[in-house]
């Protein structure tokens, strides 16, 4: 990441033609937010001085308590490559403060900086995150709709002419390379229409800032190719869904300190406990990392996603695997994550309950090195492999008990989120669906 003074960026702004700033956040529900202001307001905005609403925002705060400040962060300052040569746009991703400067406990960034000093206060350092967001693209009608068109019926890894969304996904990666992004991988994932691109893992807070950068890049692009980019969950049924697997590390300054040489797999107590804190907790922050009515559609054996909670070294059916390599690269991947999630809340969810098993030192059960899609239920009850939670009101009932987690997301953007969630799973439950009419009209 690159480190940024006021002077470096009031010069950059002139150097470059920037018009105008704008000044993004993240909402409870994940959806990114800005306010624009004319560059002539730059001082003003690095000064911390930019107000808005929050009553207008989902989640935030009440009409009588709404006056938010919006705080830059210096670092994150980057100019879009594809606005206009005559007129550039920048942009600052801010933390949200209230009139008195305090940190505003709905800002899901602030909470995650939060939860952060309490991993620092148990004597690490930092903690990392390595995403793998996949998503689909589907065509635009005649008006600049979505259809369920897709572009392309590649697969796995396939090259044109079966993947025609190869020059979008190009054109994606030569954008976020110009903003910064270092690369590591892109390619058309397993379904038509699927695609995936991997970026190099950061620190926790720059890896929630980059993915939101990620998504809001992979739209922009893909609308300039008559495309739709989307980051549902599971938008066509038949296929696999889109995950965004979570490859996590835990470090005590230049040490990875899920990396012991002398242990069975290479894996410290630390990572073992880190992984017993992620089993323990799962049921509670799958209402988190996989936020949607849609996200269960997609937690369903037969698709590779993860529905069992398991760990391995060796398979990829489990909830968890441990990825080949060791040293510094030792890392944890939790799969069952997927890219609907807000990040800042996913991340403070899961380092909260990793450092409960590590406070705790908790064992996980013995790893499951089988093919547990395969398993039969009697199997997977003699393993002692339970289930994900199978709808967003079973996942949202787990939440309310799980009190690592609820202190992790702190009152207001628990009583928020959950309410929102409740509205949203009422909305589902209520409504009569295509498939109800097919199977029951004419047999009723």
């Amino acid at each position: 990441m690159k480190h940024y003074t006021r002077e470096d960026i009031i010069r950059r702004v002139k150097e470059k033609n920037v018009k105008f700033i704008r000044l993004q956040f993240t909402d409870i529900l994940g959806t990114i937010k800005n306010v624009e202001v004319p560059v002539s307001q730059l001082e003003k905005a690095l000064d911390n001085k930019v107000m808005f609403d929050g009553s207008s925002i989902e989640g935030f705060v009440r009409i009588e308590e709404s006056d938010m400040y919006l705080k830059p962060d210096y670092d994150t300052f980057v100019i879009f490559p594809w606005t206009a040569e005559k007129g550039k746009v920048a942009r600052f991703i801010c933390d949200i403060a209230r009139p008195d400067g305090t940190p505003f406990e709905g800002d899901p960034r602030s909470n995650l900086k939060r939860v952060l000093k309490e991993m620092e206060e148990l004597g690490f350092t930092s903690f990392n995150l390595g995403p793998e967001p996949e998503f689909f693209l589907f065509k635009l009608d005649d008006k600049g709709h979505p259809t369920l068109e897709l572009n392309d019926s590649g697969g796995y890894f396939d090259l044109a002419p079966t993947d025609l969304g190869e020059n979008c996904r190009r054109d994606i990666v030569l954008e976020l390379e110009e903003m910064g992004f270092e690369i590591e991988a892109s390619h058309h994932e397993v379904a038509p229409g699927q695609h995936e691109i991997d970026f190099k893992y950061a620190s926790a807070i720059e890896a929630c800032d980059n993915i939101q950068t990620f998504k809001l890049v992979v739209k922009t692009i893909a609308a300039r190719h008559g495309l739709h980019a989307t980051f549902m969950p599971k938008p066509l049924f038949g296929v696999n869904g889109s995950g965004m697997h979570f490859n996590l590390s835990l470090f005590e300054g230049d040490k990875n300190a899920f990396y012991d040489e002398h242990a069975v797999l290479q894996l410290s107590q630390t990572a073992r406990s880190f992984i017993a804190g992620l089993m323990k907790h799962v049921h509670g922050f799958t209402a988190v990392t996989n936020p949607l009515v849609n996200s269960y559609k997609r937690l369903v054996p037969g698709y590779e996603a993860p529905c069992y909670v398991a760990w391995s070294a060796q398979n990829r059916s489990p909830l968890i695997r441990i990825p080949a390599a060791r040293g510094l690269s030792t890392r944890v991947e939790l799969r069952s994550v997927d890219p609907a999630a807000n990040p800042y809340l996913a991340m403070a969810v899961i380092l909260a309950s990793g450092l409960d098993g590590v406070r705790k030192d908790l064992t996980p059960p013995d790893a499951v090195n089988r093919n547990i899609y395969k398993m039969s239920r009697d199997e997977r009850e003699l393993n002692g492999i339970e289930s994900l939670p199978s709808s967003l009101e079973h996942a949202l009932l787990e939440l309310e008990m799980d009190a690592v987690v609820c202190e992790a997301l702190g009152n207001h953007i628990l009583d928020k989120f959950t309410a929102a969630k409740e509205i949203e799973w009422d909305k589902y439950r209520t409504r009569v669906h295509t498939w109800e009419r097919e199977e029951y009209l004419t047999m009723y």
